[in-house]
């Protein structure tokens, strides 16, 4: 078995980690390098380590990751259209992606300029 990702260790609590929301399938922190004011990490507590590798059996954890998006950014404040928020989903290491363990990135508190990146 290979070495636990950093994610896996927070979703374990072997590192602490504030939690912003938690349930059966997903665990979400903020990012430590955060690029937005609100900057939260929404991960899925079975590792799958990219979007692109997840399984039709996944499809409930999938679901699950986006439905949390919503309940953050309405525990946050943001959830109202004026407000706004952005998902992001990297698969790769030319997308950006550092850690092998599926994450979505929220990110809002400030206008986001679109292309991306």
């Amino acid at each position: 078995m290979s070495e636990k990702t950093i994610f896996q260790k927070i979703i374990d609590r072997e590192i602490p980690a504030p939690l912003v929301y938690e349930d059966d399938l997903v665990a979400a922190f903020n990012d430590i390098q955060p690029q937005a004011p609100i900057h939260v990490l929404i991960v899925p507590k079975k590792l799958i380590p990219r979007v692109g590798e997840a399984h039709p059996e996944d499809q409930a954890t999938l679901g699950a990751l986006l439905l949390a998006a919503g309940k953050i950014a309405d525990k946050l404040g943001i959830k109202d259209r004026s407000q706004g928020f952005r998902l992001v989903i990297n698969h790769g290491q030319n997308a950006g992606e550092s850690v092998p363990h599926l994450h979505v990135h929220l990110l809002a508190g400030r206008p986001l300029d679109w292309p991306p990146g």
